[in-house]
């Protein structure tokens, strides 16, 4: 992920490099991460801001397993999960799509993508687990969550731009064009169903549904 240019200059003032500088804020979300998880040593099961006891999950077993199998319709969260279930791994940049892809475009509970990625991933820790879903979600240690809703498709465009990430996770789409990849659905003959499914979601409408949950959480009663 590219640091904003102010914490580059501070990088570059300290003697530290863009990815040193990088590298340790990462330790340091490590550290915050178990912090939290000795405070708070439910942080897998219960959401950290009180006020998400009342958010309007949506019980939805079909999308789940759509999302764990890869089979949303959207190329790099499908990509990203194919790829997770082929080998126990992803980039942290896919974790944070395919996240906000459940809880936001989905309105699924990150509970269960937390138990999902505890039970696939190679490099699962139960800190920065449990936390990075929270802050995804928007329940976690955090300031302004329900604006952070990620775009799948532009996700995509911006950084695997070439589609070569998403041919080889997702083999079926291989034959289109770097310009369509990330939005089959736009081409003159889009995939029949039983070889590539259709979106599950609009993005746009769901992203609507997502906001007016958030606003909802901090009416006044």
């Amino acid at each position: 992920m590219r640091l904003h240019a102010p914490r580059q200059r501070a990088a570059s003032a300290r003697g530290l490099s863009a990815a040193t500088e990088k590298f340790l804020a990462e330790l340091g979300w490590r550290e915050f991460s178990y912090n939290l998880l000795f405070h708070f040593g439910d942080l897998a099961q219960r959401n950290f801001r009180p006020e998400f006891d009342a958010f309007p999950w949506l019980e939805a077993d079909g999308a789940l397993e759509a999302w764990r199998r890869g089979r949303t319709g959207y190329p790099i969260v499908d990509a990203g999960l194919r790829e997770l279930w082929a080998t126990g791994w992803m980039h942290n940049r896919l974790r944070m799509i395919v996240a906000s892809f459940l809880t936001k475009d989905l309105l699924i509970d990150w509970r269960a993508g937390e138990r999902w990625f505890w039970d696939t991933l190679v490099d699962a820790d139960p800190a920065n687990n449990a936390a990075g879903w929270q802050w995804v979600a928007g329940s976690g240690a955090d300031a302004a969550p329900y604006l952070r809703i990620f775009n799948p498709v532009l996700q995509g465009e911006k950084f695997d731009p070439s589609g070569d990430y998403v041919r080889r996770w997702v083999p079926e789409l291989a034959s289109l064009p770097a310009e369509i990849i990330h939005r089959p659905w736009t081409a003159n003959a889009p995939l029949p169903p039983e070889i590539y499914p259709a979106r599950i979601v609009d993005h746009a409408t769901a992203r609507e549904r997502a906001l007016e949950a958030f606003r909802a959480l901090r009416r006044p009663a």
